[in-house]
C-alpha cells in the first residue's frame, strides 16, 4: 500500500514551486487533484506565460501522477464549486502571487469556514508578513534573497545563479514535509492548521553549511569560491574535451591522498614532504592539478570516475542532463522511466529519489488539462451547464480516462 493511501491533496499550484510539492506526496501515494484555469490552466503547461496547452516537458516533468479538472475559480459559481469540494480533502495546496487568493475569497479563513479541519499550505516569495510579502517572486528571485547566489561563482567574479531551482522545489519539497508533520498533528488532535512557506527562507535551508564554513555566526559574508579549493577539490578535463567533460573529485584524507596517488600511477608522490599533509597539497596545488590533469585527460570522464571510483577517491564525472538518461547506474535501479502521455505518447523522465521499501508508487505520465473534470460529483447535466457557462473548461480531445474515482 503506498505511504499515503487515503490522503486527498486539493492542488491550486502552478509553475514549480507548489508543483513539486504535490508532485512529492503523490509520488508517495496521496490522491492529488489539481485545479487549473479552464482554456489556458497552469502556465507551466506553455511555460511561455501559458499561451498554450501543448504540455510543454517543464510542465510534464513536475505533474506525474496527478488529476486535473478545469474550474473558473474567478467565478462565483466555481468559487462555490471549489468550496463545496472542499471537505472531502485533507489538504489544500496553493502557490499563488500575493493576494490573489484573498481576492478569490480562497484564503486560508475563507476555506476553513466550510472546512475547519482543513490543513492548508501556502507558498509565497517572502511569506504573508514583512516588508517583502507584496513582493513577487520567482526561483532566481529567491535564490537571490535568500543568499545562494552570493556563494555560487568564481571568487573574482560577479554572483551567479545556481543551474538547480532550489527556490522553487526546494521550497516545494520542506512544504511536503511540513504538511505530512501536520497531517501526523492531525490524526492525534483532530485539528487541522495553514501552514506557510517562504522561498526566501527556504533557500536558506540549503545555504547552512556555507554559512557554517564562512559566515562566523552572521559576522561576514559568506565568499564564493568556484569550483573547489585547492588541487584536492575541483575539477578535472577529460577526452574528448566537450563543455562537460570533467571529473570532480574531493580528496580529505591521506589515505585518500593514497589511494589518488595509486590511481593516476604516481605512487612516488604519496610521501613527497610536499604533499603529504592537507596544507601542504594546498600550498602545492598548482603542481598537483597539473599531474592529475595530465592524467585525466587520457580518459572519458566516465573511465576516469570508474577508476577514481574503484581506487576508493570520491569523485564524478559531470554528467550533463543527456548524460543522466544513459548512465548505466540509474538505469539500473529504475530511475529512468517511460511514461505514455495521452498526447505525445511515450516520454522519458527521471524518477522519484524517495524509495520505500514496501510501499513504493509507480510514475505514471502528468494529466491532459481538464482530464478529470468529469469526474466531479456532478450530474452530467450540472457539468454540461457550468462547461456551458464557462465556469468548467472543456473535456480533452484524447483518449478517455480509465480512472473512476470521483473528485
Amino acid at each position: 500500500m503506498p505511504a499515503l493511501d487515503g490522503l486527498r491533496i486539493l492542488d491550486l499550484t502552478q509553475y514549480e514551486a507548489g508543483t513539486s510539492c504535490t508532485q512529492a506526496l503523490a509520488w508517495l501515494g496521496a490522491d492529488v487533484v489539481k485545479v487549473e484555469r479552464p482554456g489556458t490552466g497552469d502556465p507551466g503547461r506553455g511555460l511561455a506565460g501559458g499561451r498554450t496547452t501543448d504540455d510543454s516537458e517543464y510542465f510534464i516533468n513536475w505533474n506525474s501522477n496527478k488529476r486535473s479538472i478545469a474550474i473558473n475559480l474567478a467565478s462565483e459559481e466555481g468559487r462555490d464549486l471549489l468550496l463545496k469540494m472542499a471537505p472531502r480533502f485533507d489538504i489544500l495546496v496553493e502557490n499563488f502571487g500575493p493576494g490573489v487568493v484573498e481576492k478569490l475569497r480562497l484564503d486560508y479563513d475563507s476555506v476553513r469556514e466550510v472546512h475547519p479541519e482543513v490543513i492548508y499550505g501556502r507558498i509565497k516569495g517572502f511569506g504573508n508578513s514583512g516588508p517583502y510579502s507584496d513582493y513577487k517572486c520567482f526561483d532566481p528571485v529567491a535564490q537571490a534573497a535568500g543568499g545562494s547566489m552570493s556563494i555560487t561563482g568564481d571568487p573574482d567574479g560577479p554572483p551567479l545563479r545556481p543551474g538547480t531551482t532550489i527556490g522553487d522545489c526546494g521550497t516545494g519539497v520542506l512544504m511536503a514535509l511540513a504538511l505530512c508533520a501536520a497531517h501526523t498533528n492531525k490524526l492525534r488532535t483532530g485539528k487541522g492548521q495553514l501552514v506557510e512557506m517562504s522561498m526566501q527562507e527556504g533557500v536558506t535551508w540549503f545555504m547552512r553549511t556555507a554559512v557554517a564554513m564562512g559566515g562566523e555566526f552572521g559576522t561576514r559574508a559568506a565568499p564564493r569560491s568556484g569550483t573547489g579549493r585547492g588541487a584536492m577539490m575541483n575539477l578535472y578535463p577529460c577526452k574528448p574535451f566537450g563543455p562537460n567533460d570533467y571529473v570532480y573529485m574531493l580528496v580529505v584524507t591521506n589515505r585518500m591522498w593514497e589511494a589518488l596517488c595509486g590511481a593516476v600511477g604516481r605512487e612516488d608522490l604519496a610521501d613527497d614532504p610536499r604533499y603529504n599533509t592537507p596544507k601542504g597539497r594546498f600550498e602545492n596545488g598548482d603542481d598537483l592539478a597539473e599531474v592529475i590533469s595530465e592524467w585525466t585527460g587520457r580518459y572519458t570522464k566516465q573511465e576516469a570516475m570508474a577508476i577514481l571510483g574503484a581506487a576508493g577517491v570520491p569523485a564524478s564525472a559531470v554528467l550533463d542532463t543527456l548524460d543522466l538518461f544513459a548512465d548505466p547506474h540509474l538505469n539500473e535501479r529504475g530511475f529512468v522511466h517511460t511514461v505514455d502521455h495521452e498526447a505525445k505518447g511515450p516520454v522519458r523522465v527521471l524518477g522519484s529519489p524517495m524509495n520505500l521499501s514496501d510501499s513504493q508508487v509507480e510514475i505514471e505520465a502528468a494529466p491532459l488539462l481538464g482530464r478529470h473534470t468529469d469526474k466531479l460529483n456532478l450530474t452530467q447535466t450540472e457539468i454540461d451547464r457550468l462547461r456551458a457557462d464557462g465556469v468548467l473548461g472543456a473535456l480533452p480531445t484524447p483518449a478517455a480516462d480509465s480512472q473512476e474515482t470521483t473528485t
